[in-house]
């Protein structure tokens, strides 16, 4: 029964949170963008510096930019 609720439970966030990028693209904004975002803000800063000095690495390497 406590994993039937739970799995009830997550079924309605994830309804919400559904909702919440849905009205969001409404407003015009990116979900996707959005979701890179909130991945972004909750990975630790010296992590996330590495990862980004990498991705400009590759993107030189690749002459995108």
């Amino acid at each position: 029964e406590r994993a039937e609720r739970l799995l009830e439970e997550r079924k309605g966030i994830s309804d919400e949170i559904r909702d919440v990028f849905t009205e969001a693209k409404g407003q015009g904004f990116d979900p996707a963008i959005m979701k890179e975002m909130i991945k972004r803000r909750a990975m630790d800063r010296e992590k996330l510096a590495e990862r980004e000095a990498l991705i400009e690495t590759y993107w030189i390497q690749l002459n995108l930019i």
